[in-house]
């Protein structure tokens, strides 16, 4: 019995190796999993549960960085280190800098 995570042995289809860009957000995502991660405010098995637990409606339409979005989201509220509303007080402080806020220094 397998889980819909479970895709190991399954065809999976053409795979594209060609480069692609990365998007200034997904390197700032990847960021903040390195630095919560060695502050030890979750695991690599904690993260991989939320992942998991999103189902695969959220796997299929979410991007990578979407998801791990999420986990983080999911494993700062169980770890204690933040709250719904400090996260929603963050996420408005980012909102007010606009759009472009950072693009000045998304150098590749």
């Amino acid at each position: 019995m397998t889980n819909w995570h479970d895709m190991g042995g399954f065809d999976a289809g053409e795979i594209d190796e060609t480069d692609h860009a990365v998007a200034f957000w997904e390197k700032r995502v990847d960021a903040m999993m390195v630095l919560l991660y060695t502050k030890g405010l979750f695991t690599v098995d904690s993260m991989r549960r939320v992942l998991e637990d999103l189902g695969p409606e959220s796997f299929e339409t979410m991007s990578y960085y979407e998801r791990w979005m999420m986990s983080l989201h999911q494993n700062l509220l169980e770890s204690g280190a933040l709250s719904t509303e400090e996260i929603a007080d963050r996420m408005a402080q980012v909102r007010e800098r606009g759009a472009t806020y950072g693009t000045a220094s998304a150098a590749p």
